[in-house]
């Protein structure tokens, strides 16, 4: 039986994974793209980050935007977790500080997750910097709900 998902327990799932599915509107077509991404406790929000192209174009057009993250063992037990809010690029410090943190965690999660010890942040994210200077983002989250499945 498919069960909801407790706010906190949805959290939890956000906070401890870094990989996870974007969708967003462009040219009145849905997209989706999997994403690394940092769960921000302290702003309750999504950290992001990635080059200019149609993925930060779209979302800079139309904010509103989607996430949703998933642990799956089998067809009879996993979570999955969707969150909906507002794409917000950041700038400046601000920027270098929470890509900084994402770089942190990640890197804690990958190790955790995987026994791999990443030392760069191009070791667990495909974004290059030799493709510019990256945009920072944040996904602001309105609403957030889980489901389960664990039989």
């Amino acid at each position: 039986m498919i069960k909801n998902l407790e706010t906190t327990e949805c959290i939890e799932l956000l906070n401890n994974n870094y990989i996870g599915h974007l969708a967003f509107i462009s040219h009145k077509e849905p997209y989706i793209l999997p994403i690394t991404y940092s769960y921000n406790q302290k702003s309750n929000s999504i950290i992001g980050y990635s080059a200019e192209g149609h993925k930060i174009d779209a979302m800079r057009k139309n904010d509103l935007v989607s996430l949703e993250v998933e642990e799956i063992k089998s067809v009879n037990n996993w979570r999955s977790v969707n969150v909906h809010g507002t794409f917000e690029e950041l700038q400046g410090i601000d920027a270098k500080y929470l890509l900084h943190e994402f770089a942190q965690k990640v890197k804690k999660l990958v190790e955790q997750k995987e026994g791999a010890h990443p030392e760069f942040i191009s070791e667990f994210s495909s974004k290059l910097y030799g493709q510019g200077i990256p945009i920072v983002y944040r996904i602001n989250i309105h609403e957030i709900t889980g489901k389960y499945r664990n039989s």
